[in-house]
């Protein structure tokens, strides 16, 4: 393997340190804001260094064909000590920036929907509401009206209707109650009131005889 292929490995594998060390120290300051569960870290930290291992390899294969010797991991132990020394505080204050910046974006996304698509349709159903109830109001006060103007005809009418309205009346009580009392509707309705109290009252006591057995 030539020289210069060993220099660009190492190269690459100091780049692939310090973008380890930015990634970790990303997810570190997310996972905490987010508020993670200490039972997840272990699983988070395990993706975080397959996620790693695999991103390196495929850096080295692309860099001198997956072959692995001792200035690999040097390069990779320079570029995370040269990010922790140099770029780790800033990265960590951009993260933060870029945390607060998102969520004041969410904001103001949210209180423009609130103030643009709710408060209107807030105030449109409170229109429509009391439109509602307008006209609710105004169809009863104009059908009372018109009761009252169509009173007198309906008076008139019950009185023109009376000589067949009444005979018909009797007929029907005349014809309904003996009916009825020829049925013994009251008796048998007493009877069978009085047999499902019975059988109720039974009941109660065969309930109450097991639970003190």
């Amino acid at each position: 393997m030539s020289l210069s292929v060993q220099w660009w490995t190492m190269a690459t594998m100091l780049l692939s340190g310090i973008g380890m060390g930015i990634v970790f120290d990303g997810y570190r300051v997310v996972s905490d804001e987010l508020r993670i569960g200490r039972l997840w870290v272990p699983v988070l930290d395990l993706l975080y260094w397959i996620a790693a291992t695999i991103i390196v390899f495929q850096v080295l294969s692309a860099s001198n064909e997956g072959e692995v010797r001792a200035y690999v991991f040097l390069g990779l132990l320079l570029g995370i000590a040269s990010y922790y020394w140099l770029f780790s505080k800033i990265v960590v204050k951009l993260v933060h920036f870029f945390i607060r910046a998102v969520r004041t974006l969410i904001q103001i996304i949210v209180k423009m929907f609130i103030y643009i698509v709710v408060r209107p349709l807030q105030l449109l159903y409170r229109l429509c509401k009391l439109i509602i109830s307008f006209l609710i109001a105004l169809a009863l006060f104009l059908l009372k009206i018109v009761i009252q103007l169509t009173r007198p005809l309906w008076i008139l009418v019950r009185w023109m209707m009376s000589p067949i309205t009444k005979p018909v009346s009797r007929w029907v009580v005349g014809w309904w109650v003996p009916l009825m009392a020829r049925w013994r509707v009251a008796e048998r309705w007493k009877s069978a009131s009085g047999k499902a109290a019975r059988v109720w009252q039974r009941l109660t006591n065969w309930k109450k005889k097991d639970s003190d057995e």
